[in-house]
């Protein structure tokens, strides 16, 4: 299926892996293991002590990561470290409150750092310093309301702050109003909002948002409807062309999303019923996605990701305590389990740094 790694290529089968967790289960914080993406195999190399850090990015030369502390008081914070790619070990830089409860979700341009703050409804802007550690929230701004669900919807959530691809607009997802939010970016630091908010269908609670590699396209996962709706995309603006369904249980916890390297096929993971990963298929002209298949998993698949080489997809299963290693076909898309899980308490966010 996959031809033989050349000698040259070998540096580069090994990536250091960077997986978020919940506390107060077993589990310390985060955990960096070296991952063989030719093999598939895992060691361990060091874990980092911090509470909730349910989802973290490493900074794009890999020499930073900014975790959160999903911690739904006054205490929820964001953690700058630098990171031994040789050792897996994180140096604490320092550390930020975000002034937003529960936050779920961090991007970062290098300039600026942005944190989704689920229960207190709001994105905070971070600027960084020269030495990659964070300066004080510079700014925040809020979710709205309007979604049907009065249990779901029933206060302003936040749950994805993303950079556009051209790098000159930040999206966030306003779950509770059934809608995306838009804003300018100037100087890669400066946020302003912009437009008008785009709706998404009634009753969808928008959640996680990606764009295709060539920046043409943007898929959105919901996690109350379970539907994916694709939207074409050219400076600023989403225009949907598809809504495609990923959770035909209607479980209402449609979680992560991803697009396989070389652009041919999608994947959605879905919780609370038949567990599992929905695989579409993806033109890459059009950007249309067709239903093609579906990998049930172990409990709860928050997140997953894919290695940058395509071979293997990584599910990170909360309630069963581990992550599962599939191997990927690039013809179908099809996944198969490899069997070398992970054991690891309350696993919810996996990031790879070559």
């Amino acid at each position: 299926m996959f031809g033989k790694t050349s000698a040259k290529n070998q540096p580069s089968d090994n990536l250091t892996m960077i997986i978020g967790t919940y506390t107060g289960n077993g589990s310390k914080g985060i955990y960096t293991y070296r991952f063989n993406q030719n093999t598939g195999k895992s060691t361990p190399l060091s874990s980092t002590e911090v509470a909730n850090p349910s989802y973290l990015t490493p900074s794009k030369d890999g020499k930073f990561v900014y975790a959160v502390s999903e911690m739904p008081d006054s205490t929820a914070a964001l953690t700058a470290y630098t990171l031994d790619k040789s050792t897996g070990q994180l140096t604490q830089l320092n550390r930020q409150l975000t002034h937003g409860e529960d936050p779920c979700y961090v991007s970062t341009n290098g300039k600026i750092v942005l944190t989704a703050n689920y229960t207190g409804g709001s994105m905070s802007i971070f600027s960084l310093s020269k030495d990659g550690s964070l300066n004080p929230v510079v700014k925040q701004f809020h979710g709205h309301l309007g979604g049907p669900d009065t249990t779901r919807q029933n206060t302003p959530h936040i749950h994805c702050t993303l950079f556009s691809p051209d790098g000159k607009y930040v999206f966030a997802t306003d779950f509770s109003a059934d809608q995306i939010l838009r804003f300018t970016l100037t100087d890669g630091q400066i946020i302003s909002p912009y437009g008008t908010p785009i709706p998404i269908n009634a009753d969808s609670g928008p959640r996680h948002l990606i764009f295709s590699s060539d920046g043409k396209f943007a898929y959105l996962v919901s996690e109350l409807s379970g539907n994916v709706t694709a939207f074409r995309y050219k400076d600023g603006n989403l225009i949907r062309f598809q809504v495609i369904t990923a959770d035909e249980h209607h479980a209402r916890g449609s979680a992560d999303i991803h697009i396989s390297p070389d652009g041919k096929f999608l994947y959605a993971s879905n919780r609370l019923k038949n567990d599992g990963v929905a695989i579409f298929s993806r033109d890459k002209i059009t950007g249309k996605l067709t239903l093609a298949g579906y990998q049930n998993t172990g409990i709860h698949p928050r997140n997953f990701n894919i290695t940058p080489n395509g071979k293997y997809l990584l599910v990170a299963c909360r309630d069963s305590d581990e992550i599962q290693v599939y191997l990927r076909d690039p013809h179908t898309g099809q996944l198969t389990d490899t069997r070398q899980d992970i054991s690891l308490s309350k696993p919810v966010c996996i990031k790879f740094v070559e």
